[in-house]
């Protein structure tokens, strides 16, 4: 096994013998407002043989938000595209389309990130 894929749950030992070691659950309850996200998006090939997609880094909040902002995108795109773990994916090279949209949508600290 890997380091990146051992979880590390904060406790070493405790002597406490009915101590239960659980792992802590990061949940955000609440999404921070557009202005205060602070999102990229970039460019990526490997892994999709080859195919390009745009990719968008950084947005916090809960998973329905994510998701809906996920889809308010491909609708405007005209693309397909998913969520993978903390990103939004869309099909094709739509940085700068996204980026445009998103800006006007309130995030202002979106930037385009890679070549």
């Amino acid at each position: 096994m890997s380091n990146k894929s051992k979880k590390r749950i904060g406790v070493v030992y405790s002597t406490q013998p009915d101590y239960t070691y659980r792992e802590e659950e990061k949940t955000i309850e609440s999404t921070p407002l557009p202005a205060f996200q602070i999102l990229r998006v970039g460019l990526e090939r490997k892994g999709r043989a080859g195919k390009e997609v745009s990719v968008i880094h950084g947005f916090k909040g809960t998973t329905e938000d994510r998701k809906n902002l996920a889809d308010m995108l491909k609708k405007k795109c005209g693309v397909g595209g998913t969520l993978e773990e903390e990103t939004i994916v869309l099909q094709g090279d739509k940085r700068d389309f996204i980026v445009k949209t998103l800006l006007q949508m309130g995030f202002s600290q979106t930037k385009k990130s890679g070549s």
